[in-house]
Formats: structure tokens, sequence, C-alpha cells
């Protein structure tokens, strides 16, 4: 697959393709029926499926200060959507400039002059150009003087996440926030993930003897709600079984955030300076100070045979 930063990326001589354009934050399983139709329709079609997302968020600039927390990185949302049979990915630039493009200029600059589209896959409350003045009816009036077609795919879905509302990923982040891991699996398709680098923390798991990966995250991340998780640690294309504790260790009075990632019955692992991942498969218990030291190992013995339990369960089902 292809992986275009910007449009002079773009190879000259792009044929015609199948287009659609959002920040797929997530890859959800509402982005999934919209992109998977675009590889659809372009195979059909006998030309390349493109998909155009953005970096920041456009909320940062237009907005500084509400960049969302993101559901994943763009090599991940790349890979996720390799997966699903995209030939292309062109990650644009938002910058403020790009953002006073009028929906117009936009189509002609991004769509029609640098992708050639022959036809475009959205949603129906798609909007893009400047003050998101463009919609979908806008792309559609210009495609008869373009030359390319518009499909809009209703991409809301539903399930029992946040009570039946539909999949969204502002839906996906307000769960993970509130520690309902399972909720924001059944929207996404897969259990949430964190990826980060590996560094070196107080060590006292080491000297309790469990021993984590004090994941350092990547800006803007989507991190659970304080407590322990049941997930898999997932290291070089290993996933490990793995208790995962998120918070501020109120048991030596933290005051720093993280996330560890205790890999189950994994002895002499060295991981520090290398970059993993941490999917989060269920809640486990939340974050709490005991009494002793004691109370602690007892607790955290609990919480590895429970998120054991847990991802047995899950690997039979």
């Amino acid at each position: 697959m292809h992986c275009w930063r910007g449009l002079e990326d773009i190879p000259e001589g792009w044929g015609r393709s199948v287009v659609t354009i959002g920040s797929y934050d997530g890859v959800h399983r509402g982005h999934q029926l919209i992109i998977g139709r675009a590889v659809e329709r372009a195979r059909e079609l006998g030309v390349p499926s493109v998909v155009v997302t953005f970096d920041p968020h456009p909320s940062e600039v237009v907005r500084p200060g509400t960049h969302p927390p993101l559901l994943a990185p763009h090599h991940r949302r790349a890979e996720l959507m390799a997966g699903l049979g995209v030939d292309a990915v062109l990650i644009l630039p938002f910058t403020a400039e790009f953002s006073q493009l009028s929906p117009a200029d936009f189509i002609v600059k991004v769509l029609v002059d640098k992708l050639r589209a022959k036809l475009v896959i959205e949603g129906p409350n798609f909007r893009f150009g400047h003050r998101a003045a463009g919609n979908v009816t806008f792309l559609a009036e210009l495609g008869p003087t373009y030359d390319y077609g518009v499909e809009v795919i209703d991409l809301y879905v539903s399930g029992d996440a946040g009570g039946g509302e539909p999949f969204s990923s502002t839906l996906t982040r307000r769960l993970i926030a509130g520690g309902d891991v399972e909720g924001a699996a059944e929207i996404l398709g897969r259990p949430h993930r964190v990826e980060g680098v590996v560094v070196r923390g107080a060590q006292r798991g080491r000297e309790l003897g469990f021993p984590t990966a004090n994941v350092e995250t990547l800006p803007h991340t989507a991190i659970p709600a304080d407590g322990v998780y049941a997930g898999w640690l997932t290291v070089n294309g290993e996933a490990m079984p793995a208790a995962i504790s998120v918070g501020t260790n109120p048991q030596f009075d933290g005051t720093e955030r993280t996330v560890e990632a205790y890999a189950i019955d994994r002895v002499g692992l060295d991981l520090y300076g290398l970059h993993v991942a941490v999917d989060f498969l269920a809640y486990v218990r939340g974050m709490l100070k005991f009494e002793s030291i004691d109370d602690l190992l007892v607790a955290m013995a609990a919480d590895v045979k429970r998120s054991s339990e847990l991802i047995e369960a899950y690997e039979r089902a």
C-alpha cells in the first residue's frame, strides 16, 4: 500500500481513483463500511482506492487546544486500512493555510488535479473546506463539471455499546475515558490499542515480583480510565497476555499518570527502548490504595489470575 504525506508525494501521472476523505480516527466499524465500499467500487471500476486523512486533527488548527484524544496514530490507521484492501493513504498536513481552502478549491486541488477522482465515497455528514462549508450535496453538484461521481454511505451502526447510541469516534473516546474498553472494542471491532516506547520507571513492580513495561504513550493518545485491565502486550509482533495498570500509583503517592503492562508468566524480558503496543480487553477493577504492601501483593496476584481467565475465555470464544 502506498502512504503519501502531502500532495507532492503523489506520483506524476497518477491515474483515476476511488477516493474517500475523513479523519477516520480508530477506523471503527462505521468507518469500515465506507472504506470497504470504496475498496469494493475501486475493484469494480478497475482503479486504485485512496483514503485521504489529515495530520494534525483539523480541530487543533481551527481551535487550538481542542485536539481530541486519538484512538489510533496514523501508522496504525494505515495498517488497518491496508487490512481492508486500500491501495493508498494520503495524509494531508492540515495547516492554517490549508484550512482556508474553499470547498471548490479543495475539490480541484485534491480530488481533481492530484487524485483524479472517478468516484468519491462519503458518509452523509461529511464536511470540508473553509469553515466546513462544503457538504456531500455540494460535492455531488460539482461532480459533472469535473467528471466524478459521488456515493453517500450510511456509516451509522449500533449495538450494545453506549446504550445503543450510533457508533462514532466520539462515543468510543467517551467509553474509553470511562473505562468501558469492552464497549469500545464493540465499536472498533477489536480491542483498543495504546502504543509507545518502554521507559524506565520507579521499578517498584520489579521489586514486588511483577515487573512491568512502563509505556510512554504517544501524544494525544486516548487512555482508559484509571484501573487494572486484562489485555495483551505486543512486542515485535508477539502478543503476550498481560495485566495492565493505568493510573498514578496511589499506593506510593505517585502523581504522574502511567500505563504499565505486566506480561503474565514471562521472565527476563528486556523491553527498554522498544516500541510496544498495549491492547485493552476488559476492565478488572478500579485503582485503589491498600492498607499495606502485603495487601497490594494479594490484590496484584488476584489481578493477574483474573486477567489470565478473561484472556483465556476470549481466546477460546
